[in-house]
């Protein structure tokens, strides 16, 4: 399986960018990873709406660009579906044995994603109510898809 991270924003913390180096080490066992990491655009303080919306767009442009056409797209989102672990491993299973070769993720930027991302996607996925900082939404994203892969090969992980 063929896995690639979207994210808008760069990854500014040490901590955070050693996390992500363990678990792409991790994930080697069972995917093929790729992160690909696009530059966000700057949102001015008090942005109107308007601003704010063509801003996601321009974010959305390139996240688009860089999203294969057969790729099985899931963004993530608030506003999308909350899976449990097992559930979340269920459907990377069957996307597998329904012969999905290339899954890519997306995580927006600090203010989301465009209108046009969200249509693109096959499956929104929430991870929680809450809002999570976009450079670690990256961490959680990818420590779950290695717990995906541990319960899908019955290999003990902690719960």
């Amino acid at each position: 399986m063929n896995i690639t991270v979207v994210s808008v924003g760069k990854i500014k913390e040490k901590y955070l960018s050693d996390a992500i180096l363990e678990y792409r080490k991790r994930l080697t066992r069972y995917c093929k990873l790729e992160i690909i990491e696009l530059p966000d655009e700057q949102t001015p303080d008090k942005a109107s709406e308007a601003m704010e919306l063509q801003i996601k767009q321009k974010e959305g442009q390139r996240i688009l660009k860089v999203v294969k056409e057969d790729a099985y797209v899931i963004a993530l989102a608030i506003e999308g579906k909350k899976l449990s672990s097992e559930e979340f491993a269920g459907k990377l299973e069957r996307l597998g044995v329904q012969g999905t070769s290339h899954i890519v993720f997306v995580i927006g930027g600090s203010l989301g994603l465009a209108p046009e991302v969200l249509k693109r996607a096959d499956f929104l996925l929430s991870f929680s109510d809450m809002t999570f900082p976009h450079q670690l939404m990256r961490v959680i994203l990818l420590e779950q898809i290695y717990r995906c892969y541990r319960i899908i090969n019955h290999e003990p992980y902690h719960k």
